[in-house]
């Protein structure tokens, strides 16, 4: 980066899905990027894409699912006197499955990158944001964090998580000027459903509109820039949010289970 003129966003995630589609909604609207993922070829053509528009990238790769990941991420961006003004939490994994017969690297993975990860960049990165008095953070939830989730225990536990996270950590930041926002996306066209091996389920075979990850990272964006709390994505998935809390909750296991059960 020639130079910090304009606002700097940390992405991850940013090789794919939301979390490049995210990078670019950022530098349409005038940030500089710092992008972050394990792949780095994707995130060079994103780079390359985004300085059509007038972004400035850098690219550091990270294995969030690694112990320490986080800590290494942010030494980096410090070291390049890098300051980051909005982090996006984008990176996420799932895996589908009986709880009892999942593999248990995968499911250590998914906390590291969901949990672990995320709470610790966002602790790491937040305190000098506070003390500029400005900032922005988005954390990446899921509307599979307003329920449990059998098929899915984990991801949804741990989406539950960054939801009741991201709603307390707004409330105590409220008068800081610097704010955060979660993002409650419903099934998307990414490669999550396939990686997670979740694309024969009903969720993701037609039985709730599959929104793209451009109009979920428009969305989410807007939703970031007007500073708003939690952000939705889709009316549909707004009304499966709300019934799911108010439904007793055998009926929402039932409901989740069918949903998320690709019949293996």
């Amino acid at each position: 980066m020639a130079s910090n003129a304009r606002p700097i966003a940390l992405v991850t995630g940013a090789s794919s899905g939301i979390g490049a589609n995210l990078a670019r909604e950022l530098a349409k609207d005038g940030h500089d990027l710092i992008l972050s993922a394990r792949r780095v070829e994707p995130m060079q053509v994103l780079a390359k894409e985004l300085k059509s528009v007038g972004a400035n990238s850098t690219i550091i790769t990270a294995d969030l699912s690694d112990s320490g990941a986080a800590a290494v991420l942010v030494r980096d961006i410090e070291t390049q006197g890098l300051a980051v003004d909005v982090l996006i939490n984008a990176a996420g994994l799932g895996a589908n499955g009986r709880f009892d017969a999942c593999d248990p690297v995968r499911v250590t993975e998914m906390l590291q990158v969901n949990v672990v990860a995320l709470t610790e960049l966002t602790r790491m990165l937040l305190p000098p944001m506070v003390a500029r008095g400005k900032g922005k953070v988005l954390l990446m939830a899921s509307t599979a964090g307003f329920q449990p989730g059998p098929q899915m225990a984990v991801y949804c536990a741990s989406k539950a998580y960054v939801l009741s996270f991201g709603e307390a950590i707004a409330y105590e930041l409220k008068d800081s000027g610097v704010t955060v926002t979660t993002l409650c996306p419903g099934a998307t066209d990414t490669e999550f459903a396939r990686v997670a091996d979740a694309g024969s389920s009903a969720l993701f075979k037609g039985l709730l509109p599959v929104m793209s990850a451009s109009d979920v990272a428009r969305i989410g964006y807007q939703g970031l820039k007007a500073g708003r709390g939690v952000v939705i994505t889709g009316l549909v998935n707004k009304i499966m949010a709300t019934s799911s809390r108010l439904s007793p909750t055998p009926l929402s296991l039932r409901i989740a289970n069918w949903m998320m059960s690709t019949g293996k």
